[in-house]
């Protein structure tokens, strides 16, 4: 008979718990619900009220995956879902992780969190913009890095601040609070930055998703930012070999890195970082930090298109872009 836990008053079956999922690791089931339990509150202030999709491994990576936006069968009826407009399917309903016993009952299934740019009380628009640095190999992370501090500076040209956390996989998710903006718009937004960014290191970036041009150099993915797509939430753990987080990061620590190690975190590094950071990613929870897009065509005073103003940065600072190796 699977254990029974209660937890915050609801009863949970778990199941497995003695299951290794990351065999590179020996890292078991169990103890992966006790990562999303030690990491509730940062986790689950950034699902909050944005519909859930699954990436489901419940054998490990190497096991079968699925993805899934629909409630999943035998979800319990105190798990909160929602009503989600898809302009060719109609409506459907998708899971909301509201509090800790919803989160503990969506980690006995193993998955991997997924959330759209825009919260259910206005589907489609959008109040965070996103950009997906993709290194395709030889590049790692350290060349994404180098096209961050690219982006970064070219954001704070147009006011906007942005903040960063690896992907969990190769590369680094840029992430930027907007004000409310129809995601068609906040898309075109981030596809001329990609362009311009394409312009701007053409050895380092490529805008386009075409594999040929990809080897060597950083895609900049944009298109996270439609409506109908999704992005790995902030903490959530990877099907990946080990038992990698999408975790949070500082600029320094961008700044300063030369090898992939240096940015790849696991799952029992997560809980000392917070407790020396907190949570980094904090200030997208607060809306007034949002800033509106730049109006189109538009630029500020004295910034020519490609030429990030100095010193732009949130912080105050600048960063010089690194010469790719």
């Amino acid at each position: 008979m699977s254990p029974i836990t209660v937890v915050e008053g609801r009863r949970l079956s778990l199941t497995n718990l003695d299951k290794v999922l990351y065999p590179e690791t020996g890292t078991t089931k169990g103890e992966v619900l006790h990562y999303c339990t030690t990491t509730a509150g940062p986790l689950l202030a950034h699902l909050h009220d944005r519909p859930l999709s699954f990436l489901r491994y419940p054998d490990g990576p190497d096991g079968q995956r699925f993805f899934t936006k629909n409630v999943p069968p035998g979800t319990p009826s105190w798990v909160t879902t929602c009503e989600v407009p898809h302009s060719r399917s109609g409506p459907t309903r998708q899971v909301l992780l509201q509090d800790l016993p919803a989160l503990v009952w969506a980690a006995n299934l193993v998955v991997e969190l997924h959330t759209p740019q825009w919260t259910r009380q206005a589907p489609g628009v959008a109040d965070r913009l996103v950009f997906d640095l993709d290194p395709g190999a030889p590049a790692t992370i350290v060349e994404c890095c180098t096209a961050a501090q690219w982006l970064r500076d070219r954001l704070a040209a147009d006011g906007l601040d942005v903040y960063a956390k690896t992907s969990g996989s190769k590369g680094l998710h840029l992430i930027v609070p907007v004000e409310p903006t129809p995601s068609e718009r906040t898309t075109a937004y981030a596809r001329s930055l990609a362009v311009e960014a394409a312009a701007a290191l053409p050895d380092l970036i490529v805008h386009k998703m075409t594999k040929a041009l990809r080897p060597g150099k950083v895609f900049i993915d944009f298109s996270q930012n439609a409506a109908a797509k999704t992005t790995a939430v902030a903490y959530t753990l990877r099907a990946r070999a080990t038992p990698t987080v999408s975790a949070p990061v500082t600029w320094d620590e961008i700044a300063g890195c030369t090898e992939p190690r240096q940015l790849t975190f696991l799952f029992d590094e997560i809980e000392p970082r917070c407790a020396r950071y907190g949570d980094l990613l904090a200030p997208l929870l607060d809306p007034d930090r949002a800033r509106p897009l730049p109006a189109a065509g538009s630029r500020r005073p004295g910034t020519a298109r490609g030429e990030p103003r100095a010193g732009g940065g949130p912080a105050g600072r600048s960063h010089r872009v690194r010469p790719r190796p």
